[in-house]
């Protein structure tokens, strides 16, 4: 609300302005043109007021010493060539029209190029920052890992130290999860954030919020890709989509269910161990139990034994994309 009233008295101050500069020096005919030109600037400066907002300011303060540097370089050039008598003589063009033309090139150019360059900088930057330590480098955590949560888990136990990098539009994607008018996506979105503080908070972890964006590519996934091409990063994430993806383009991954697959506890055929028979299998008389990490255990002929503690002896493990499956063999009921 404050900031659309502040809008509106910009407007009316420009269009008043307007008003007045033309009935001063051009009379009251014009005077309606007046307030149409100050409009137009009003709306002018909104537009970029807007497209400020949207950058970092690194970039603007890199923008702002590119277009001084390009007026210092006009106001050298052109003060040049005016000591040079064989060019001053045969100038057709007006100096000052020269110096205004140069003004609108070079000023251009060191805008642009001083934003530019300054965010390639901010990239080199932390790139350099992670190469410090081999151990370290650049981690870029996506949307679904934080969500996840088990990742803020894992940095607790002191497994995983250092920088982990969050993208704004990563974190902007959070936020818009988080304002979703859908209630699952909202509370997870909520989530996401919640566990993004409190890593935030655990010592030895650097959360390191990067105001790096690809505004030409379209979704995060393929932003993701082209920051941690272009920082030889690695990517966190559990998104089975896009682990393929990164991995064809030759980009590093952490996958958190990988990992979580490879820290369960080895099974090996003939041991035996003692599970509560939960429901009926797929096949006739088996049973199904999960041991504590979510692991399934197919017990054949336990069925009969549903909602007992039995002892089963280990027959197989099969490894599946969505996991491990153990069968085994119905030993025992367990009083």
């Amino acid at each position: 609300m404050f900031q659309f009233i502040i809008r509106l008295l910009l407007i009316l101050a420009c269009s008043l302005s307007g008003y007045f500069i033309a009935l001063e020096y051009y009379g009251s005919p014009t005077a309606m043109l007046g307030i149409v030109a100050g409009l137009i600037v009003a709306l002018l400066v909104i537009e970029v007021e807007k497209t400020i907002l949207k950058l970092s300011i690194k970039v603007i303060i890199g923008g702002a010493l590119g277009l001084i540097t390009g007026f210092l370089i006009t106001f050298l050039l052109v003060y040049g060539l005016q000591l040079i008598p064989e060019i001053q003589s045969r100038t057709i063009i007006p100096w000052e029209y020269l110096y205004l033309l140069f003004i609108f090139i070079f000023g251009y150019l060191g805008l642009f190029l001083g934003a530019k360059k300054t965010e390639e900088l901010n990239i080199a930057v932390l790139g350099s920052h992670e190469t410090e330590d081999e151990c370290n480098k650049c981690r870029i955590l996506d949307t679904s890992v934080i969500i996840d949560g088990r990742l803020a888990d894992i940095c607790d136990t002191g497994f995983i130290e250092g920088s982990l990098v969050v993208p704004r539009f990563v974190l902007d994607e959070l936020q818009q999860i988080a304002d979703s008018s859908d209630h699952m996506k909202r509370s997870r979105g909520r989530r996401g954030l919640d566990i993004l503080n409190r890593m935030q908070k655990i010592p030895g972890i650097d959360v390191e919020i990067v105001d790096i964006d690809f505004p030409k590519l379209k979704g995060v996934d393929a932003k993701l890709v082209e920051l941690a091409k272009r920082q030889e990063g690695k990517i966190v994430t559990n998104d089975y989509n896009l682990n393929k993806i990164a991995e064809l383009q030759g980009i590093k991954i952490l996958n958190v269910n990988e990992l979580a697959n490879a820290l369960k506890p080895v099974v090996l055929p003939g041991e035996t161990m003692v599970v509560k028979v939960i429901k009926e299998g797929k096949e006739q008389g088996q049973g199904v139990a999960y041991l504590d990490d979510g692991t399934m255990v197919i017990v054949d002929n336990g069925i009969r034994h549903q909602g007992k503690n039995v002892q089963v002896t280990v027959t197989s493990v099969l490894q599946t994309t969505a996991g491990r499956m153990i069968f085994t063999d119905m030993k025992d009921v367990v009083p």
